[in-house]
């Protein structure tokens, strides 16, 4: 067991343990949207546009970390957000 967790959380540019990081641009954007949507509450179309800004940037965040994940955690956490958010739009 303490191969595959070495294997699956090891970070493959420092050699760290890597379970979470500093959010990229795309995950700011996400984060900064959806602080804003839940203090303002917009009405209309301003909170739909919000909305829609959480979930682009969640799918961008999601295929760029299924992608450039730095370990097998971080690209499985991704796919599982985009999984999520594809099964939403449903």
């Amino acid at each position: 067991m303490s191969r595959f967790v070495n294997w699956f959380f090891r970070n493959r540019v420092t050699g760290e343990i890597t379970i979470a990081q500093m959010p990229n641009p795309a995950l700011w954007v996400v984060l900064a949207a959806a602080v804003l949507s839940w203090v303002w509450h917009p009405p209309g179309r301003s909170g739909v546009n919000l909305d829609s800004l959480v979930k682009a940037g969640l799918v961008i965040w999601a295929v760029d970390e299924m992608a450039r994940g730095v370990n097998p955690w971080r690209r499985c956490l991704g796919a599982a957000v985009l999984i999520y958010e594809v099964a939403t739009l449903v």
